[in-house]
C-alpha cells in the first residue's frame, strides 16, 4: 500500500465503483426481467378446480367431474373444450366425449352409452366446464381428461370415476339349534356388491357382544363356543363397502336342552305308540281280509260241483216219432205204415234210473 499514491488510490477507487454500479444495473435488469416473465407465465390459461383426483360412485348417482378455468389477459384466440376418456392402453386412442368450440356444443360419444351427460354450466364458455353425468353406471367407470384451450393459453386436469355397486340387504340366520351350552354361529351374507364387503356385528338390546364371541370381518361369521344367556339379544349386522351399507337383524335365544328322564320317557311312550299302531293296523287288514276269504272259497266250491244230469224221458208207454216203448224184455212194435218204415230198437234196465234205457 506504501507503494501507491494518493491520487492512483483515487482512480482505483473510482474503477471500483463503476465496476460495482455495472453490477448494479445489471441484476436490477435480471430480476425486472424474471418477474416479468413470471408475471406472463401467471397470467395464462389456468384450470383452478382442485377437488379429489380421484371419484367413487355407487351406481345411479349423480356426479360432477370439475374442470373450471381462467384465461390470461394475452389468450385472445378461441375457446375450445375437449372432454375426453383416456384409454389404458397406450396404443389405442382416447376417446373423445363431449367438446365445445366456436361457441357450440359437440357429443361425439355413443348417447345410448353417455345417456345424461353433459356439462354443468349452461354455457361452458363463462369459466366452468365441468362435466356432469346425472346416473352414472359401470360404463362410465375410467379416467377422464379436461383439457382448456384459449391460444396462446392451454391447461388441463385429469379425474379418476369408480363407479360402484352398493350392498345388497344382507340375509341373517344363526347355526346351532340356540341350545345353552353348545357352539352357536351367527352368519351374515349380501349377495351383491362391489368388493371389498366389511361385516360388523353389534347386539342392541343387552350391552356390546361378550368378549368370548368373536367375529369375521371379511365373512360375516361370529362364532359363539359356549352358548348361554350372556348372548341373548337382538343382534344386527351391517355390511358395507366405500359406496354404501345395508343390514340386517335376528333374534338370539338360550333353549335349555331337555332332561334325560324326559328324553327316556319320550323315547318309550313313542315306542308303545307305535306297537299299538301296528297292531291296530294289522286286526284291520286281517279282520276285513276274512269275509272277503269265506265267499272266495264258497265260489270255488261252489264251481267245482258238476251239474246234475238231465233225467231222461220215461220211456214206459212213450211213443216218440211213431216209436212205442215196452218194458225190458218185451219188443218194441211198429204201427203200421204205408209211406214209413221203422226197425225195432232194444232197451235195457238201467238201475240208476229205475227204468229201461
Amino acid at each position: 500500500m506504501d507503494d501507491f499514491t494518493p491520487k492512483q488510490m483515487q482512480h482505483m477507487v473510482a474503477k471500483i465503483r463503476r465496476h460495482f454500479n455495472t453490477a448494479y444495473i445489471t441484476a436490477v435488469i435480471l430480476f425486472g426481467f424474471l418477474v416479468s416473465f413470471n408475471e406472463d407465465v401467471a397470467m395464462a390459461m389456468v384450470v383452478t378446480s382442485s377437488g379429489p383426483q380421484t371419484l367413487q360412485k355407487a351406481h345411479g348417482d349423480a356426479v360432477t367431474l370439475g374442470c373450471t378455468y381462467s384465461p390470461g389477459p394475452l389468450d385472445m384466440g378461441d375457446l375450445d373444450i375437449e372432454w375426453s376418456v383416456i384409454s389404458p392402453d397406450t396404443t389405442q386412442k382416447d376417446q373423445l366425449v363431449i367438446s365445445y368450440t366456436g361457441g357450440r356444443k359437440y357429443v361425439h360419444s355413443n348417447p345410448a352409452l353417455m345417456t345424461g351427460l353433459d356439462f354443468a354450466a349452461g354455457n361452458p364458455a363463462n369459466g366452468d366446464a365441468s362435466l356432469s353425468i346425472s346416473a352414472v353406471s359401470a360404463a362410465n367407470s375410467g379416467i377422464y381428461q379436461c383439457k382448456v384451450k384459449k391460444a396462446p393459453g392451454a391447461d388441463m386436469r385429469k379425474i379418476s370415476l369408480v363407479v360402484m355397486e352398493r350392498p345388497s340387504a344382507p340375509r341373517c340366520w344363526v347355526e346351532g339349534g340356540e341350545a345353552v351350552g353348545g357352539p352357536q354361529s351367527l352368519h351374515c351374507r349380501s349377495a351383491h356388491g362391489t368388493p371389498p364387503l366389511a361385516y360388523q356385528w353389534k347386539r342392541e338390546i343387552g350391552g356390546p357382544i361378550p368378549s368370548a364371541a368373536t367375529q369375521e370381518s371379511l365373512t360375516g361369521e361370529l362364532k359363539i363356543s359356549n352358548h348361554s344367556e350372556s348372548f341373548v339379544g337382538i343382534y344386527t349386522c351391517q355390511v358395507s363397502n366405500v359406496v354404501g351399507k345395508e343390514h340386517c337383524k335376528i333374534n338370539l335365544r338360550a333353549l335349555k336342552p331337555p332332561s334325560k328322564a324326559g328324553i327316556v320317557g319320550g323315547t318309550v311312550v313313542g315306542v308303545l305308540l307305535l306297537v299299538i299302531i301296528l297292531l291296530i293296523v294289522v286286526w284291520l287288514v286281517v279282520y276285513r281280509r276274512q269275509p272277503r276269504y269265506d265267499k272266495e272259497v264258497s265260489n270255488e266250491i261252489r264251481e267245482d260241483v258238476p251239474p246234475p244230469e238231465s233225467r231222461p224221458t220215461s220211456r214206459v208207454s212213450s211213443h216218440h216219432r211213431g216209436v212205442a216203448y215196452s218194458p225190458v224184455g218185451g219188443a218194441s212194435q211198429l204201427p203200421s205204415s204205408s209211406s214209413t218204415s221203422f226197425s225195432a230198437t232194444k232197451y235195457e234196465y238201467d238201475s240208476r234210473f229205475g227204468y229201461a234205457v
